[in-house]
């Protein structure tokens, strides 16, 4: 029971689905109009599709196991992957697009990526954990009721992760530091660019 719970919690909470989740649930809240939404809406998934066609590419090809990308080089390749779609999208949106919040959301995407990338030969950082916490710190604009019911998700996939045996505590609370740093710089810069 323990093990099937933590499963469906680290599914629920992987940054391909808790992260655009809640990234339009408060593009909603706040009051983006609806082609805006769409716009995001559309954007978020096409990227999510593009990241799994490529994980399954890497599964068809010999190179992973599986496309969760479990294994060290796995994660490796996987994470260069998504910091150049990220830079790439960010460095597209800005030319194109009239949110500049998802222009900076995705450029705090790819700075955790980033983060996970340098910190790799001596940490292997939760990115479950730092886009969970990076998503409860976009919960803020919604009120204190929705941040602390993601600071709760986000300490309940921590919890899954561990549970799991997919990271150990401090590699666990490195990653929700890296999304607290990142979401208060998301905050703290959004009135600057919009």
């Amino acid at each position: 029971m323990r093990t099937a719970l933590a499963r469906t919690l680290s599914i629920l909470g992987h940054p391909l689905l808790a992260l655009p989740a809640t990234a339009l649930f408060v593009a909603a809240g706040t009051g983006m109009g609806p082609r805006q939404w769409l716009f995001a809406a559309v954007t978020l998934a096409l990227m999510a599709l593009l990241i799994q066609g490529w994980s399954w590419w890497q599964v068809r090809r010999g190179r992973w196991q599986h496309v969760d990308a479990s294994q060290r080089h796995e994660r490796q390749g996987l994470n260069r992957f998504l910091l150049v779609l990220l830079a790439g999208a960010t460095a597209f949106f800005a030319l194109v697009s009239p949110q500049p919040a998802l222009c900076l959301g995705l450029a705090c995407a790819a700075a955790m990526i980033a983060t996970g990338l340098l910190l790799a030969p001596w940490l292997k950082l939760s990115l479950h954990a730092a886009f969970a916490m990076f998503s409860a710190t976009l919960l803020w604009a919604l009120g204190p009721w929705p941040l602390a019911a993601g600071l709760a998700f986000t300490a309940a996939v921590a919890w899954s992760r561990w549970v799991l045996g997919r990271h150990s505590k401090i590699e666990l609370m490195a990653g929700a530091a890296a999304g607290a740093i990142v979401g208060l710089a998301f905050w703290a810069w959004l009135p600057r660019v919009t």
